[in-house]
């Protein structure tokens, strides 16, 4: 008996890769930079590539899908996961930024679609830590809930102190800093806003 083998059909044009990326990158909490490095593809590659500028090659798509830890064929599908009515992030899954060199962990609670738009975060700092933040974008403002601890928040050269409970709203297009002035650890809330 001759076996038949069934032919295998491919589309016209090949998959979309750069919108799966950026929402697997996204995903992960990863900037193109961290990417890049992780990956060693290049970030001006990686822009190319999520704008749909440019196709991977097998060889830069393997070292993507090896470097975002899934295989081959999930990078090159379109489709996207179904989602749950409710998702539950474990705590080990909340991307998060250390500062550890300046006293400070910051952990990304918003979710990264809204990145650049509406961001909030949770701020730890060790006593003594800071965040100190070069002028964001145009319009840009930070609110900074105290929770825990003893913080100043400075703006342009002009610092007060935040109590426990309140919260500090102000430019963030501008030089600002967050500082620990305690000796225990501090936790506030941050909410950034985009125009």
């Amino acid at each position: 008996m001759k076996k038949v083998i069934a032919p295998v059909i491919t589309p016209a044009t090949p998959p979309e890769v750069g919108a799966t990326l950026q929402r697997l990158r996204l995903d992960r909490g990863l900037t193109l930079e961290d990417l890049s490095r992780t990956a060693g593809v290049s970030k001006s590659m990686l822009s190319q590539i999520e704008r749909e500028k440019a196709n991977p090659t097998i060889a830069v798509a393997w070292r993507l899908a090896n470097a975002l830890g899934i295989g081959m064929a999930e990078l090159l599908t379109a489709e996207v996961p179904k989602v749950d009515l409710i998702r539950m992030l474990e705590p080990h899954e909340t991307p998060t930024l250390p500062g550890e060199h300046s006293g400070y962990v910051l952990k990304i609670l918003g979710p990264m679609e809204l990145a650049g738009r509406f961001e909030w975060y949770e701020l730890i700092l060790a006593p003594g830590g800071a965040l100190i933040s070069n002028p964001h974008d145009p319009g840009t403002s930070e609110h900074l809930t105290l929770i825990t601890g003893s913080v100043e928040v400075e703006v342009d050269g002009l610092k007060k102190k935040l109590k426990v409970g309140g919260t500090a709203r102000y430019d963030a297009d501008r030089i600002h800093a967050i500082r620990n002035i305690g000796k225990t650890e501090a936790k506030a809330l941050m909410v950034v806003t985009h125009r």
